[in-house]
């Protein structure tokens, strides 16, 4: 049951259909629009979600769709059902363009039957003679006239004419040169057509000059339009042969009628189809427009929505370029009717209408704008009252027809219904109508609907914090700025915040202080209290936004750090891997020179030239695969200390101890440094770290190339996010080495992943002095510009 019958006005559903009308390609749609009607069948409603969701994928997934030529033929089907009769060319040619319609529709059916199942389950019932559509499209043109060849009859009457029609033109153009030589036509002469017939325009006060036959004159009376004598039999000829060719084509149309005649009962279902796509397209494209989805089906009898927004306030907003704020709204068993307490204008209708309207909608078949993962259930009956409805013709009160409203809700509501009051109990004396709509709502909560409803009344917000069904529900707002958030609150009631709006409007301090009297200090408080926790509640909020968005930043930053651990134990476990094979080959070789040696001393019976021949050969072998002297560490046993010359072991750098932190030393080497565990450094001797400042060489590390070919600019845009940190890397150890100062790091703008990504790897570097945009006019926050200290 739907109440009142005006319903879908006072929920503005109505305002939908005319959007909906608009999206549609034809009248073919839009007589499925007006069918819309309000459902309590799941399965209908599932499935008519489902036919427009996939639909909206359509568009989304730049598939080509048929979009234009939905054209209603129906109104010719009365015409050719009668013996004898024709429709004219245009109207073939109409019936033409829909049956292609039809034709590409139910080919991308095919094409896309298991992308689109729902859709293409509609194409089952259709019929489509494609004959039909041929034996049309052969004798027609591209501009719905008949073809010369639609007929052998028709073409030799066709091509008599252009060839009268040539003889007619030869001899009045014959007739004009002598005219005109005569000074008889008027300077703008050309050949008209008159009554049918070929003429040429003469001035008046020459017609007796030429014999021929005048057709009419022109509005100033000074031309005249002349058919001469001698053009006479040719004219009639073409006329003849006009009247011929008319009746060849009534003959062919009327043939082509006769074949259309039987497909008449098809045609009509081909009709329902293109209108039902058309129809489903306008939902889709609806849709899109007030961004809506295809929710979850609740499974416990419950509203729980996320992110709801009211459509129409969307689009209009949109116009505006204001953002609409969404509500989070939940009903169940706990909570089945929600009261709505708050200041006015601050949003309480509009939330009220806004869950009256995406029900309306969602059990009529159209997607909804919520999240995805909101969930509706389904209810029998909609029960609203919002509005005045004060009638002079039935001498009834505002008041009196809420309690009329009231009066039906009582005898309706059930645990399947659902009913939205607003502004509960007002139009009379507070007192009275305060203690009535206490009552009635004991009745609507004891009859177990669900339902939201807006007031003041204070006795009907302590009622529902201490009744089990009812809940308590606040529109926000900032008492700071004494402004509405437009964000409903579930948990708790809300305050009008009369005396702080009066107090902001600018009324009387005088009169704002007789104000609290009348109401009782107990009242004032209570008031205050309510607006402090509000406000305190908005802090406690945002400090919950901040460190959400901390937590996201620190997950982030944990999983750029997990990503970079990864790659950083996968190139250690290359470089050990390359070197165990390089040892291992070292070793091979080694072994077979030894066995070769061992064998030639043999050979040679151990001669004591040939021994040191062969000593001598081992000794080369060994200075190949022997680190230099100059960095081999010493053999002293020693304890590391802070200035003392270390190397890792297993590498080649050398660095100084610069301090010692538990296992832990700072090792400094050249201008970067290092903290290394202690027990995987070794001691080496001075003239070793000497030696290798003089080279200028780290483990193969050229000084001088590296400073002449290092750029100071580093391009990291395309990069993916786990490519950039190793890059950076590289490149900052090289900058730190070659003790550059000012480096850029081109990362683009984009949504500011890579700037953010740079950004926080600088941080961990403490070389780095600073970093910020480039200037605007060189690009930026498109570019970093990184200061080493």
């Amino acid at each position: 049951m739907l109440y009142p019958r005006n319903l879908e006005q006072k929920l503005g559903f109505d305002k939908i259909r005319l959007s909906l009308e608009a999206f549609c390609e034809s009248n073919l749609g839009q007589r499925f629009v007006k069918k819309i009607k309000f459902s309590t069948e799941q399965k209908s409603i599932d499935k008519w979600l489902t036919q427009t969701n996939e639909f909206v994928t359509i568009i989304e997934s730049g598939d080509l769709f048929p979009n234009s030529n939905y054209i209603d033929i129906s109104p010719y089907f009365k015409k050719a059902r009668v013996e004898n009769s024709h429709l004219l060319e245009e109207e073939f040619f109409d019936i033409i363009l829909a049956l292609k319609t039809l034709g590409n529709c139910l080919e991308f059916f095919r094409d896309k039957r298991e992308d689109y199942p729902s859709l293409s389950e509609l194409t089952h019932p259709v019929f489509f003679n494609e004959d039909l559509l041929w034996s049309l499209d052969r004798v027609f043109d591209e501009r719905g006239k008949l073809k010369d060849n639609a007929s052998d009859r028709l073409y030799e009457i066709r091509k008599g004419i252009a060839a009268e029609k040539q003889r007619l033109r030869s001899a009045l153009d014959r007739i004009i040169s002598h005219a005109k030589r005569q000074g008889y036509t008027p300077d703008d002469l050309s050949i008209t057509i008159r009554n049918g017939r070929m003429v040429i325009p003469m001035l008046a006060e020459y017609k007796r000059r030429i014999k021929g036959l005048v057709h009419g004159e022109s509005a100033t009376g000074q031309t005249i339009y002349l058919e001469p004598t001698e053009v006479f039999e040719i004219n009639n000829e073409v006329q003849e042969l006009e009247y011929s060719e008319q009746r060849e084509v009534v003959r062919i149309l009327t043939e082509l009628t006769d074949q259309l005649r039987p497909e008449i009962e098809s045609l009509t279902g081909i009709m329902q189809f293109l209108g039902l796509i058309d129809f489903i397209r306008a939902k889709a494209r609806l849709a899109r427009d007030i961004e809506a989805c295809k929710p979850l089906w609740s499974q416990s009898k419950s509203i729980n929505w996320q992110k709801a927004r009211h459509p129409i306030l969307l689009q209009n907003h949109r116009e505006l370029n204001k953002e609409v704020v969404p509500l989070n709204i939940r009903l169940n068993q706990e909570g089945r009717i929600l009261l709505i307490s708050g200041p006015n204008a601050g949003g309480k209708s509009v939330c009220l209408k806004t869950v009256g309207l995406l029900q309306y909608m969602f059990q009529c078949g159209l997607l909804v704008s919520v999240e995805e993962s909101s969930e509706f259930t389904l209810f029998k009956d909609l029960f609203i009252d919002i509005g005045d409805e004060q009638s002079i013709e039935n001498d009834l009160s505002t008041y009196s027809s809420h309690l009329i409203n009231m009066k039906n809700l009582l005898a309706h509501v059930n645990k399947t219904s659902l009913l939205l009051i607003d502004e509960f109990g007002t139009g009379t004396e507070p007192q009275y109508g305060g203690a009535i709509a206490e009552a009635i709502l004991t009745e609507l909560n004891a009859a177990k609907g669900m339902g939201v409803i807006t007031t003041h009344y204070g006795n009907l917000k302590d009622y529902a914090e201490k009744t089990d069904g009812l809940a308590n529900g606040a529109m926000r707002y900032d008492l700071k700025n004494l402004r509405p958030l437009y964000e409903l609150e579930i948990g708790k009631p809300g305050s009008s915040f009369a005396l702080e709006i009066a107090t902001k409007i600018g009324l009387p301090k005088s009169t704002i202080n007789h104000a609290k009297k009348k109401v009782g200090v107990k009242q004032v408080s209570f008031d205050r209290m309510l607006g402090e926790l509000q406000s305190q509640k908005q802090e406690v909020d945002n400090a919950e936004q901040r460190l959400k968005q901390r937590e996201a930043d620190l997950a982030e930053l944990t999983s750029q750090y997990q990503e970079l651990k990864a790659h950083l134990e996968s190139q250690e476990k290359k470089i050990v891997n390359k070197a165990k094979r390089e040892a291992q080959q070292i070793v091979k070789e080694a072994n077979k020179e030894v066995e070769k040696v061992i064998r030639e001393i043999k050979e040679q019976k151990a001669a004591k030239e040939a021994v040191k021949q062969q000593r001598d050969r081992l000794e080369r072998v060994k200075e190949k695969h022997t680190f230099k002297e100059e960095i081999t560490p010493s053999k002293t046993s020693e304890e590391i200390k802070v200035g003392d010359f270390v190397r890792v072991i297993g590498q080649e750098t050398v660095g100084q101890i610069a301090a010692i932190k538990g296992k832990d030393a700072e090792l400094k080497m050249g201008a970067l440094t290092s903290f290394v565990k202690l027990k995987r450094l070794e001691k080496v001797t001075r003239k070793a770290f000497k030696q290798q400042g003089q080279v200028q060489s780290y483990s193969g590390f050229d000084y001088t190339s590296k400073k002449a070919d290092f750029s100071a600019k580093l391009d990291i845009r395309g990069l993916r996010a786990e490519e950039v940190i190793p890059v950076l890397d590289r490149w900052l150890d090289e900058a730190i080495l070659l003790d550059a100062k000012e480096l850029q790091i081109l990362h683009g703008k984009g949504n500011g992943v890579l700037r953010q990504i740079t950004r926080n790897h600088l941080g961990t570097f403490k070389e780095v002095g600073s970093f910020k945009d480039e200037h605007v006019d060189r690009g930026g926050a498109g570019i970093t510009v990184v200061n080493l200290k």
